[in-house]
């Protein structure tokens, strides 16, 4: 009897430390995931433009394409990558993070650039055109995990930077509930927001009373002006991020002075408010430089990608398909 009286004992104590393991996992994922909160809310951002020109009715069906396509991307490459780095090259992480922050500066100052300079708009695939519409799905569903695959893997980078330091089985735990959480949470919201447009018709049209149906219209009104707002939150979010990992970064590698710098014109910035608005200021003023910052880096980074990166992809990918 004492001898089961000992082993429950052991048994309790095993879940008792599996159950602190399971908050501790959980609690570094929401942690890390929000450090990368500016690619999360550009993906958002982003993927519903893959969805526009399809009937209604394969919107849905798309996003869940898309979805799984993320969820492969971040559990079965991108972790095993990253876990990989953490454990045999951690020297890489901090240029890598530099290098997908400067890539993200650089999609932003592109938005930024096209929304100032004229320039034709990317060409939208109808269901009336000629061609089959369930190939069409499936390259833009293509298109759109290729793009969700670039962002991924700054957002996986970007968690495992922010981990504590822990064992390889809590790395690899903390990373696939961040990627899996952020997964859920990007593409529920991007199914919301493409059918918020369809639930607000169907309330303005079918609603018993008149206050729902005035819902319903305003909600079809809002949705375009709420897109716009999107988008220019999600371009703000990329280039403060990927500023402040540019920033990050150099002071990794030794080269602090910038962001002291901006660490200094921030402090200064926040103590020249009265002191119940120090704290707001200050991070705002901070968040804003590395966002100046982040977009003087993309505009220098769009020639170099237009003149140089492009065209050496487009002829690696001429030579590759030649043969």
């Amino acid at each position: 009897m004492s001898g089961l009286l000992a082993l429950l004992d052991d048994v309790a104590g095993i879940a008792k430390v599996a159950a602190a393991s399971v908050d501790d996992v959980a609690a570094n994922a929401a942690k890390a995931s929000a450090k990368a909160a500016g690619a999360v809310i550009d993906d958002a951002a982003v993927t519903p433009k893959y969805v526009h020109g399809f009937a209604p009715a394969r919107e849905l069906p798309i996003i869940w394409k898309i979805a799984k396509g993320s969820i492969r991307n971040k559990l079965l490459i991108l972790l095993p990558v990253a876990l990989a780095l953490s454990n045999f090259a951690p020297w890489l992480i901090a240029p890598l993070l530099m290098l997908g922050g400067a890539y993200l500066c650089f999609e932003g100052a592109e938005k930024i650039y096209h929304a100032l300079v004229p320039h034709d708009d990317t060409h939208v695939f109808k269901e009336d055109e000629p061609g089959d519409p369930l190939h069409l799905e499936e390259q833009k569903a293509a298109g759109a995990i290729k793009t969700d695959f670039i962002l991924s893997a700054e957002i996986m980078t970007i968690i495992l930077a922010a981990i504590p330091q822990s064992d390889f089985w809590m790395e690899a735990a903390t990373l696939a509930v961040a990627g899996v959480a952020i997964t859920i949470a990007v593409y529920g919201s991007v199914a919301l927001i493409v059918k918020a447009d369809d639930v607000g018709l169907f309330v303005a049209q079918y609603g018993r009373l008149g206050v729902t149906r005035a819902m319903g219209r305003g909600v079809v009104r809002a949705m375009p002006g709420f897109m716009r707002l999107l988008t220019i939150i999600g371009t703000a979010a990329m280039l403060w991020v990927g500023g402040s990992i540019v920033v990050h970064g150099l002071e990794e590698l030794g080269f602090g002075w910038l962001g002291h710098h901006i660490h200094d014109w921030a402090y200064a910035v926040g103590h020249a408010v009265p002191e119940q608005w120090t704290a707001v200021v200050e991070w705002s003023a901070k968040a804003a430089l590395d966002g100046i910052l982040g977009l003087v880096l993309g505009m220098i980074l769009i020639p170099v990608a237009t003149n140089a990166i492009a065209p050496l992809f487009a002829k690696f990918g001429s030579q590759k398909s030649s043969n």
